[in-house]
């Protein structure tokens, strides 16, 4: 379109980098207003014209536009013509010869007012000879000249060039090919082979705009098709295909160009910091986590109808520039179906009129490993089809009868369910993975959609199956060698989150939702009982490792009376470590592994004891010192001097601690030549799932502040911590911490920890000072922290709970608090959840008194002023 009036006209008039600036100002300005007014295509047709006219005028201003040896070449998106509000600007400046000083002079100084125009741009000098190098050496660059435009100059050597390219192409059709699709594998696989991450790339993720690039490269390479119509001719692409892939690449542009607007930069990532502000650009509203919803779920099935149309298209391509892929080995499955290589292939789309017949070939892909794709002609059909399917499958009796045949088969939740879910069968069959398809999630643990989310739960549980995965999920690999059913399993999966965003309990209503499917797929009653059993409390076996003090009996036996049976707490503890373990990808680790399996064998042990007959704090602490102390006295320690360390300890001292803890404690203890100093140590190889911190000390208000802000300093996590403190008046600290990518604390720096710790102990008058950091990640989120004062049980003591996103630096805002108030801490349980904290304190005042209700007013305002300050 053309670009208005005063836009050319301020062009045209300015003279002063400023002039240049308030012309660029207005035509931005002009852009934004005129998003809602007229497709999208214009506007991103109008700054590729608007950056043309302003090279070509700068061209003249430092007098290149009279060099008869230069062209100046638009290539990549902008040769198309194609420019987003902030693009990069890739051009080539073509030379017949290499420039002499005064023309790389002009050229420096017309890169540099580009530079100074805040344009982001991608350039370079070539010969026709170096550009058929590098395109040689690159298939980026050679894809780049693909879409080149001559803007200005000489175009007897761009013509030459082009010539070059067409006549005498370095990449053959079948080497360009290949390089293009291992270049999209690759980019697939930086983004974990999923569309459905909660911050997607709009170009670079699966089903973004690359896909459909690749579609179109490929095509011009060996078709020379100028245009995706042109496929039509080649009989690559219907027109309804044409039509669709039209109407995604302007969806995919609209969102991107409303990211741009919202982040004011060159931006693909739709960052949760820039979601509202596109999804309210993009018209669909202000009312906050609903419009992103809108968008979001929009932008996830344009997605996978991309992701489709590439892979079926590049299948496609394939056996059009491959000879090889014709001669495929063609094995008949039955008579509806046949494997041609590694795809399997319908003989005739009419074999789809009888509905289970869909299911029949995700069976047959169960069935043999060595399939591994659809072949390109299929999934037409099954597109097809699946666009004239009324009702769900799961109405008709024959496709639930092969649905479960599936679920059943040993590889059926394997690659086949993949692809059923890929190429959107799942959702044609069950009415509620309609609802969570791109289904946002806002919090702080999930990386991925519900169902993306979901996809990622069943493949963990599959892997249980596979014998290369013992090493990884031992008790996991052995549960389910031994487990009547595993079905009931896969489908807790499948119905663990699909009531989300519904509103109301997502494990209630997924309940309910399993139980009916249980009763409309014949189950037995007391197998949908399971089913809906393991969706309702799908969680609490999470919550219980995490947020609990495990090593309590009274924790054990009450999160034992709720699974009842050692069945369930099979089931429910292979269904928790799928679900945690799909949530993030950086929210698994070993400290978490260690948490739940102890979990596990605590409560086995109790449902193995019987329920009524439960082990009591006395039996439990009497076995812990025995265990413990044995440890000790092979290392030749005295009885006597363990007892006399031990004298020392309270009860909830052996509750909290394993009996391999309380020897490493012990044995630090006894090397110590005087007690009354304190001292550090820390595990030099993890320990119950990450790096042991122990320190020991006389007591004061001031150490937990100290102790974390020098863990903090360190750039170590603090995972977990306990504070407890002694009958004659020392306190105990252990910390679980982490680096920052989740794994134990490098021997190397496990030394300056404990020096740094060390100091902080022995120093006491030493200021704290508190390192001033802010989260940005979470402001959206709009996450206040909760802070709960509760009466404590003795009555000179007061409970702080505190839930609060895990901002770097937490427990040393907490403690910054604390000690303002000059409180001191008898216990505390520090729990980190993915990126939310949970913490308890068991705190005095000053008088060793319990808080009084000023007192408790103060701190609860101080706490949220402090916290709260470091997310807005």
């Amino acid at each position: 379109m053309a670009l208005p009036n005063k836009v050319k006209k301020l062009l045209n008039d300015a003279q002063q980098l400023s002039e240049y600036r308030d012309c660029s100002a207005y035509f931005y300005k002009w852009l934004h207003n005129e998003f809602s007014k007229q497709p999208v295509g214009n506007l991103i047709n109008a700054r590729a014209e608007f950056i043309d006219r302003l090279l070509i005028k700068l061209f003249h201003v430092f007098d290149l536009a009279h060099e008869p040896d230069l062209a100046l070449i638009a290539v990549g998106g902008y040769g198309r013509g194609e420019l987003h509000p902030y693009s990069d600007i890739d051009f080539l400046l073509l030379v017949t010869k290499q420039p002499n000083d005064d023309i790389c002079e002009k050229i420096g100084q017309f890169v540099t007012m580009l530079w100074d125009l805040n344009l982001e741009i991608g350039h370079s000098v070539r010969t026709i000879e170096q550009a058929i190098e590098q395109k040689r050496e690159d298939v980026t660059f050679a894809t780049s000249l693909l879409e080149s435009r001559l803007i200005f100059g000489n175009h007897i050597e761009f013509e030459k060039l082009k010539s070059h390219l067409i006549e005498r192409p370095v990449w053959g059709s079948g080497e360009f090919f290949v390089a293009k699709v291992q270049e999209q594998n690759l980019r697939h696989k930086k983004c974990h082979g999923t569309a459905y991450n909660l911050e997607p790339n709009i170009k670079e993720n699966p089903g973004g705009l690359r896909d459909l690039q690749t579609i179109i490269w490929v095509a011009k390479k060996h078709f020379r098709a100028e245009t995706l119509q042109e496929l039509i001719n080649h009989g690559y692409l219907t027109h309804e295909e044409y039509q669709e892939l039209l109407e995604c690449l302007e969806n995919l542009w609209n969102i991107r160009f409303a990211l741009h607007l919202a982040a004011g930069r060159s931006e693909n990532r739709l960052l949760f910091d820039h979601q509202p502000q596109a999804a309210e650009i993009l018209g669909f509203g202000s009312d906050g986590k609903a419009s992103v919803e809108r968008m979001m779920k929009r932008l996830f099935r344009i997605m996978s109808r991309v992701r489709e149309l590439n892979q079926m298209l590049l299948s496609y391509f394939e056996q059009s520039i491959s000879p090889d892929s014709s001669q495929a080995t063609v094995e008949e499955l039955d008579r509806n179906f046949e494997r041609v290589g590694h795809q399997i292939r319908v003989k005739s789309p009419s074999v789809f009129f009888r509905r289970d017949q869909l299911f029949v070939l995700f069976e047959h892909i169960a069935d043999h490993p060595e399939i591994t794709h659809i072949y390109p002609s299929t999934i037409r059909t099954i597109r097809q089809v699946r666009r004239r399917l009324l009702g769900d499958l799961q109405d008709y009796a024959a496709c639930r009868e092969a649905f479960l045949r599936i679920i059943k088969h040993p590889n059926g939740m394997g690659r086949a369910f993949t692809l059923m879910h890929k190429h959107g069968m799942i959702a044609a069959y069950l009415p509620q993975w309609r609802n969570i398809f791109g289904q946002m999630q806002f919090d702080l643990f999930h990386a991925y959609t519900v169902d993306e989310h979901t996809h990622k739960l069943i493949n963990n549980i599959y892997q249980y199956f596979d014998k290369t995965s013992i090493s990884d999920f031992p008790i996991c690999s052995e549960i389910v060698t031994r487990m009547d059913k595993p079905e009931l399993l896969y489908l807790a999966g499948i119905f663990h989150d699909i009531a989300k965003g519904r509103g109301g309990d997502h494990s209630e209503l997924g309940a309910v939702d399993a139980i009916a499917f249980s009763k409309l797929h014949g189950f037995a009653s007391s197998d949908g009982k399971l089913i809906a059993w393991l969706v309702s409390n799908h969680l609490l076996m999470s919550v219980t490792a995490q947020r609990k003090d495990i090593n309590d009996p009274d924790v054990i036996k009450d999160f034992a009376s709720r699974v009842k049976t050692e069945r369930q707490l099979d089931y429910l503890y292979c269904l928790t470590v799928a679900d945690i373990r799909a949530t993030n990808d950086n929210l698994w680790n070993d400290w978490k592994n260690t948490l739940l399996r102890e979990l596990y064998l605590h409560t086995q042990r109790a449902l193995r004891l019987g329920l009524e007959n439960p082990m009591d704090q006395r039996d439990q602490i009497r076995d812990k010192k025995h265990q413990a102390k044995q440890r000790l006295l092979n290392l030749h320690y005295h009885e006597e001097q363990i007892d006399l360390i031990w004298s020392r300890f309270k009860a909830n001292y052996f509750t909290a601690f394993s009996e391999q803890q309380i020897s490493w404690h012990t044995e630090h203890l006894l090397k110590c030549t005087d007690l009354s100093q304190p001292s550090v140590i820390v595990s030099k190889k993890a320990m119950h799932g990450g790096t042991q911190v122990f320190a020991y000390s006389p007591y004061s208000g001031a150490l937990f502040a100290r102790l974390v802000s020098v863990i903090g300093s360190k750039k170590a996590q603090i995972q977990h911590a306990q504070v407890l403190t002694t009958k004659d008046g020392y306190v105990l600290f252990n910390f679980v911490i982490l680096e920052v990518n989740g794994d134990p604390i490098a021997s190397s720096r496990a030394q300056s920890i404990k020096r740094g710790l060390e100091q902080a102990l022995h120093d006491p008058r030493k200021k704290i000072r508190f390192k001033k950091s802010r989260s940005q990640r979470f402001k959206d989120f709009n996450i206040k922290p909760k802070i709960i004062l509760r009466p404590h049980p003795r009555k000179d003591r007061s409970l702080i709970e505190i839930q609060a996103v895990d901002i770097p630096g937490l427990l040393t805002k907490i403690a910054e608090v604390f000690q303002a108030y000059l409180l001191h801490i008898h216990a505390a349980r520090i729990t980190t959840v993915g990126e939310r904290a949970e913490d308890f304190f068991v705190v005095s005042n000053n008088e060793y008194q319990a808080l009084t209700d000023e007192e408790q007013a103060k701190i609860h305002q101080a706490l949220r002023k402090k916290l709260n300050a470091e997310i807005e």
